[in-house]
């Protein structure tokens, strides 16, 4: 069985509220295994014995829109993909001394080279982002929360839809994963 993570979308934010026990219920009814949640912002890491990548994803989306009633992206990337993730990171300097203030946002797909470049340029404050993949990662000097360069900025520009964890959030879902 392949060690996976899931990160929802937008859930037990703005008043979509998704207990994570029912989660974790509702991915067992998949056949998935040893399913765990990662802090309340929609993250789990489980074992999947057939189920992987796009097909999973869809899986675990339409759990969560018949279970909750709740439409919400879901991302999966395989332990060893995370691990992949983390050890791209082009922003070392941040991870270690402010992981709160940087975040990696995994995309439903690769977003074009041009499209990071015209939102790269478009960023009107100090933070800044690389891409890697699937992946972006985005330093928030001045915080996430006040940023100008939001999710929702983030997915028009690429054309991809996405979710974001900060820096500590990703090390906990790696630490999960490994067991």
């Amino acid at each position: 069985m392949t060690v996976q993570i899931a990160l929802l979308r937008a859930v037990n934010v703005g008043g979509r509220s998704l207990p994570m026990a029912e989660l974790r219920a509702g991915a067992a009814e998949l056949g998935l295994a040893q399913v765990r949640s990662v802090l309340q912002s929609g993250n789990l890491v489980f074992e999947s014995p057939s189920l992987a990548g796009a097909e999973l994803e869809a899986a675990l989306e339409a759990k969560v829109k018949e279970r909750f009633g709740l439409a919400a992206d879901v991302l999966v990337r395989n332990a060893a993909e995370w691990e992949t993730i983390l050890a791209a990171n082009p922003f070392a300097e941040a991870a270690e001394s402010d992981p709160a203030h940087l975040a990696v946002m995994s995309l439903k797909g690769a977003p074009a080279p041009a499209a990071v470049e015209r939102l790269s340029a478009a960023i009107a404050g100090r933070e800044t982002l690389r891409s890697h993949g699937r992946e972006l990662y985005i330093v928030y000097p001045d915080g996430i929360g006040t940023s100008k360069l939001s999710g929702a900025v983030i997915e028009r520009a690429l054309s991809l839809r996405g979710t974001a964890r900060n820096w500590n959030t990703a090390l906990k879902l790696a630490a999960a994963a490994r067991g």
